[in-house]
């Protein structure tokens, strides 16, 4: 295993916040020229950091450096998991989907708001939130007094597109900015510190389709097609896939574990290349462990 400072950054860390946003545009720099075989200098180059700074930033936050991160974007890696991915998804939902948390490589506690809250547009609903540096870019956490209800990502500059998106899926709630208090949810998604209480607002079928998704371990995909197999019927992959697109909380629910049925990334609302970069993410972890 790696050791917790290798693996966990922490928000507490004075360079975290700018270490995010450099590592994070080197990660995106690699995830769209990874069939270049991209060197350590240009990918520093990008990050704005010296070759031997950037080694060191990119391990400590990533997990591994940037050559075995490389390694894990081509597509071949997520092919070969769909072997095994369909298997461990059927074992883990067969196991009882009660406790979510058993299954997920974070600590969730994951509640399911009623389906009138979400026909009612949220009416009712007091939701804060705060953007935050992430490895993948401006995150957007979202929160109602019981938890995270919604997690999105964007690059700089579309801050108020991610937001707008966002909003709309809840148009009759209330929204406050508020990022200190969504600051902590952030320390525990990002640096893995604590349980992360999550809400889910949708309909009976999204909010299905949802805590399958979380049975998904880290490191292994899926397809639209499995997915469907074991909630209800191969032929609803199609309506399996629409609830996917429409999850609110990215990466905690790891939507981008879902591939197509030849193993290639389709539809991430956040964009491909932050999927791709996703799924190295994990899998190059999940080698180094």
């Amino acid at each position: 295993m790696l050791n917790q400072a290798a693996t966990d950054p922490t928000l507490e860390d004075v360079e975290a916040g700018p270490a995010y946003a450099r590592i994070g545009r080197a990660i995106r720099y690699l995830s769209e020229n990874y069939a270049k075989q991209p060197d350590l200098d240009a990918a520093a180059s990008v990050a704005a950091l010296s070759p031997y700074h950037f080694q060191r930033l990119f391990t400590r936050y990533v997990g591994v450096s940037p050559k075995s991160f490389v390694a894990n974007l081509t597509l071949e890696r997520a092919k070969a998991e769909l072997a095994s991915g369909a298997s461990v998804l059927d074992a883990a939902i067969d196991a009882g989907l009660s406790g979510p948390s058993r299954l997920h490589d974070l600590c969730l506690k994951v509640e399911a708001m009623t389906p009138g809250a979400y026909a009612k547009g949220g009416e009712g609903l007091t939701i804060r939130y705060g953007f935050h540096p992430s490895l993948f870019g401006t995150a957007l956490i979202m929160a109602t007094e019981k938890g995270v209800c919604g997690l999105a990502f964007c690059d700089d500059g579309e801050e108020v597109e991610m937001l707008s998106d966002m909003t709309g899926r809840w148009p009759r709630a209330h929204f406050v900015e508020d990022a200190g208090t969504t600051a902590t949810y952030a320390e525990r998604i990002f640096a893995t510190k604590g349980k992360v209480p999550i809400v889910l607002i949708g309909t009976p079928w999204q909010i299905k389709v949802w805590r399958a998704l979380l049975a998904i371990p880290r490191g292994k995909v899926t397809t639209y097609r499995a997915l469907a197999a074991q909630i209800c019927d191969p032929k609803s992959a199609r309506a399996a896939g629409t609830a996917v697109g429409r999850n609110p909380i990215s990466w905690l629910i790891p939507c981008h574990r879902v591939l197509g049925s030849d193993g290639a990334l389709h539809g991430y609302h956040w964009g491909l290349t932050r999927k791709r970069a996703m799924l190295a993410y994990e899998a190059a972890r999940v080698g180094a462990s």
